[in-house]
């Protein structure tokens, strides 16, 4: 009878906890995590010798709940798709776990804490560059994915703005290295993205986005895309050593890296099957922060 009456007890703890493991799925909270790390990168290169503490830790938790009301309101914009795709059907929205009210509010709740956060408690014009990436990826976006291929390099533009709201946060002004962060960030996410929806094809065309590998029937658009894109973050990623951002060391280091990067990515152009295909979403995550943190530590004062 005790273990009936501890099992009884115990079922509403457990569906509180899944419910909250629901709420945090809803924030992708991957994605929003590389949001703040690229962020803090951003404010370290653009704050001086001293950082500020107090400034920093703002950009960073308005950064995360931006980042984390994006992620909820794309699933809550995506939920039907979401449901037609093996992939995410298993997502709380598709799976009737939350009920999309639910993940509206919760979405437009954080993604506003967020914007007052970095408006009030950072700057203004951190907090505008947060409105344009709510804006740019839920109303332009995310209805371009069931259009045309080219939304990957519109859905590039605000994946890419994170580490230049952390450069203005510091107090750094929009200058070549803000440039440069964004560039880096922007054709980093081509041969990433476009190795995701390689691996995911049949989900993607099941869902009706046309992305590219699913319009593209013998790959070799994709694979001239992913190549190009890989050529020109190589070539972004060398460009903080001529503005002075970095030194050699890094140099060196972007160098053989990006080299590394792009000859998966020419291999997987050739190939053109999954197993190259996650080979360069594999390296993709092993490569930005590893390009980041080198930046970081070669840092010029």
């Amino acid at each position: 009878m005790s273990d009936i009456l501890v099992a009884a007890s115990s079922h509403p703890l457990a569906a509180e906890r899944g419910r909250l493991a629901d709420y945090l799925e809803l924030t992708k909270p991957r994605l929003t995590l590389m949001a703040v790390l690229t962020a803090l990168v951003g404010f370290y290169l653009g704050a001086g010798e001293l950082l500020d503490g107090r400034l920093l830790a703002h950009c960073l938790v308005g950064t995360a709940l931006v980042g984390a009301g994006a992620g909820a309101l794309n699933q809550f914009l995506e939920r039907r798709a979401d449901a037609r795709m093996a992939r995410t059907a298993g997502r709380p929205l598709p799976a009737g776990r939350l009920a999309p009210a639910e993940g509206l509010v919760f979405g437009m709740v954080l993604a506003g804490l967020g914007v007052v956060e970095l408006s009030a408690a950072v700057n203004l014009g951190t907090g505008a560059l947060a409105a344009f990436v709510l804006l740019s990826y839920l109303c332009i976006y995310t209805p371009l994915k069931r259009t045309t291929p080219l939304c990957t390099l519109v859905g590039a533009v605000p994946g890419a703005l994170p580490p230049v709201m952390g450069y203005a946060a510091a107090g750094g002004s929009l200058d070549a290295t803000a440039c440069i962060l964004f560039a880096i960030l922007f054709c980093w996410q081509i041969p990433h993205f476009l190795a995701i929806a390689v691996l995911y094809r049949d989900d993607y065309r099941a869902a009706g986005m046309p992305v590219l590998p699913v319009v593209d029937g013998n790959g070799r658009r994709t694979a001239r895309w992913m190549t190009v894109g890989s050529a020109a973050l190589w070539a972004m990623s060398l460009l903080p050593v001529w503005a002075g951002t970095c030194g050699p060391a890094y140099l060196v280091g972007a160098g053989s890296m990006g080299a590394a990067y792009a000859a998966l990515c020419v291999v997987a152009g050739v190939r053109r099957d999954r197993a190259s295909a996650r080979q360069v979403f594999v390296a993709s995550l092993i490569h930005l922060p590893l390009l980041l943190a080198v930046m970081a530590w070669d840092k010029l004062s």
